[in-house]
């Protein structure tokens, strides 16, 4: 996958949460071009990871 870029604005119907990642902006929002869910055979909310995740430094 292409790594994702910081973009000025947030993706639309995404919420996230995550304060810790680079890509997220007050309100709950997502700034990432795009983001990618993994892995493709979860079988429930648990098993599912964002991949697009990335620290903030």
């Amino acid at each position: 996958m292409e790594r994702a870029s910081r973009q000025g604005e947030p993706i639309t119907r995404v919420k996230c949460v995550v304060d810790s990642c680079e890509f997220y902006q007050s309100g709950d929002r997502c700034v990432a071009s795009s983001i990618e869910i993994q892995p493709p055979n979860a079988s429930d909310t648990e098993e599912t990871d964002c991949a697009t995740f990335r620290p903030r430094h």
